[in-house]
């Protein structure tokens, strides 16, 4: 695979120079290890793009959306563990990365989100392309900045990039009124922080993890939910270790995939509303729970009132004290770092009494795998992600878009590896998967970068297929078209007695085409021997390729809990 070198960064050093706001950002995103920034110009940021034509250091990618830079970012954090950095103008510019900024918060994603601003002149007169974004965003940001004295900026965006990449993770907005970008200043880079009543990373309380450690002792059936925080905190090879010692089998969040190895005897699948039969029976009949790095998302507890019925110790491990006991009552709080609890956890760990328990999961796991009815007439989306992971070997690096597609890629791409998926978690935006896997090819550009989409989903970034083209980014698309919003339409179908409503995309372009209009190879297949030679064509081809698998629109997501049941009722579709 060709490499993207044209995103290597440099170390700096910088005298006392005198320069604007904008090229003191600049040299403050250097400074911060910023490899690419992605972003859309407008008339109240220009004097920051100005800046990038003398800064030859500095990388930037045009995005043909500002929603495709944000996701962009977001996928480069997401894949890499470092800050993602996009810029928009004011007004609309700042406005379209509200959806982006709203995903990466509610998935802790590390972003630094630059937005320009009407002149500190003209501020609160309504003037041409103002927007409040400060006031918009407020709820879905870590921490937001106005920027109204250049001799700031240089702390600001110091501040910035640690409080994103500190505790719990998240996107700190820096907004600058168009006059602070052409002040003056005397550039010192800032090194200090000072940030009075900011506690990014409390101390894990030992006793708690003790009281942790005993509940293991005494459990019998106990069991573990991976979540996110896992992969976050880089704290996969002591989960590992964990496990190992006490021998508790494990379930992965969306989220947590590949923050625990699929190929391991002890890992059960994904839990909750699309989870494995194995997953969501242990969760149901188990006396202890263990959530690390995962918050109790509703679509894995499903109805909070029958979660876990049995288990005499609910134990969450989090770095963020405020998600203790908000959506299920906790009885052991271990709050710190997922690293840290775990390093001093593995201190004391011993082998749990769950010889019989885990006899049982593995009886469910062979009574109840993930399957489907395959077909020798059509192409079913199940065996295409089979067939992916089959041939990377669960290496690759794989985006998702949001719908049944991104289910089937959680059931049925096996991930070993932490950060090799990136899909949105807790707000489930469509429109995120193909943009994501671009920034997260910059960020690993020795990788192989699948990105899977519906073909709703797809529609909704199209555009961005031309900074593949442009800048030969090798990501390999994947459109699952089934010319249906196949989520809706299975939700209508089980739920609304197939009142189907609204959901039709037989309209949609010729993706392959499409592909070819912008620069990008396409493919398409519809039966299994053309899926096979297209795909290992689309692997051997050099830079980016768009491969179209034409599936059945009748097909549909199980295991699957409705809302409002309970883990255990499990609708399992052709195999009940």
């Amino acid at each position: 695979m060709e490499e993207v070198s044209m995103f290597t960064n440099k170390t700096h050093q910088y005298s006392q120079d005198l320069l604007t706001g904008s090229e003191a950002l600049l040299r403050c995103l250097l400074m911060e290890g910023t490899e690419c920034v992605f972003g859309y110009p407008g008339g109240n940021v220009l004097y920051i793009y100005d800046a990038m034509v003398s800064n030859p250091d500095f990388k930037h990618i045009l995005t043909r959306h500002e929603q495709g830079a944000v996701h962009a970012a977001d996928g480069y954090a997401r894949s890499t563990g470092k800050v993602g950095v996009c810029i928009a103008t004011s007004g609309p510019g700042a406005t379209n990365l509200v959806t982006g900024i709203a995903t990466a918060y509610m998935d802790s994603v590390p972003l630094v989100v630059i937005t320009g601003n009407v002149p500190t002149t003209v501020m609160g007169t309504d003037a041409f392309q103002e927007a409040d974004i400060i006031s918009i965003t407020m709820p879905i940001t870590k921490h937001s900045y106005l920027v109204r004295d250049v001799h700031d900026l240089p702390r600001i965006v110091h501040e910035a990039f640690h409080i994103a990449n500190t505790g719990r993770k998240g996107p700190v907005l820096i907004d600058i009124p168009k006059d602070v970008s052409n002040q003056k200043m005397v550039y010192h880079p800032s090194n200090k922080l000072t940030l009075r009543g900011y506690s990014a990373t409390p101390s894990p309380d030992p006793t708690e993890i003790d009281k942790l450690i005993q509940a293991i002792a005494e459990s019998e059936k106990p069991v573990i939910i991976a979540g996110g925080g896992v992969v976050y905190s880089n704290a996969s090879t002591e989960l590992l270790k964990f496990v190992n010692k006490t021998k508790i089998p494990v379930t992965t969040t969306l989220l947590g995939l590949g923050g625990f190895p699929s190929a391991h005897d002890l890992w059960l699948g994904m839990p909750g509303h699309h989870g494995t039969y194995t997953a969501n029976m242990a969760i149901q009949n188990a006396d202890l729970i263990i959530s690390i790095g995962s918050r109790f998302d509703d679509r894995v507890t499903m109805k909070v009132d029958g979660f876990a019925p049995h288990a005499k110790w609910i134990a969450h491990i989090d770095i963020d004290p405020a998600e203790i006991g908000k959506n299920i009552k906790t009885d052991i709080a271990c709050v710190g770092d997922i690293k840290a609890v775990l390093e001093y956890a593995n201190t004391k760990a011993t082998l749990s009494k769950s010889s019989s328990w885990l006899n049982k999961m593995q009886v469910n796991k062979s009574k109840y795998p993930l399957r489907y009815k395959d077909s020798d007439t059509e192409l079913k989306p199940q065996f295409v992600l089979e067939m992916i992971h089959e041939t990377t070997q669960g290496n690759a690096i794989i985006t998702t878009d949001v719908g049944q597609h991104q289910m089937w890629v959680a059931q049925f791409y096996k991930f070993n590896h932490p950060r090799s998926l990136v899909t949105s978690g807790g707000t489930g935006t469509m429109g995120f998967g193909f943009p994501s896997a671009i920034g997260a090819q910059v960020g690993n550009p020795n990788r192989l970068v699948v990105s899977i989409n519906g073909d709703g989903g797809m529609q909704m970034c199209a555009q961005e297929m031309a900074i593949c083209a442009i800048h030969n980014i090798p990501v390999k698309i994947v459109v699952i078209n089934n010319q249906v919003l196949g989520m809706v339409r299975q939700q209508q179908e089980i739920m609304y007695e197939s009142r189907y409503s609204q959901i039709d995309l037989a309209g949609s372009p010729d993706f392959v085409k499409l592909a070819e209009a912008y620069g990008v190879k396409g493919l398409r297949a519809s039966t299994k021997a053309e899926a096979y030679r297209i795909w290992q064509e689309a692997l051997e081809t050099p830079g980016p390729v768009l491969v179209e698998f034409v599936v059945p629109k009748e097909e549909n997501v199980y295991p699957m809990v409705l809302s409002g049941t309970t883990l255990d009722q499990l609708i399992m579709g052709d195999f009940e």
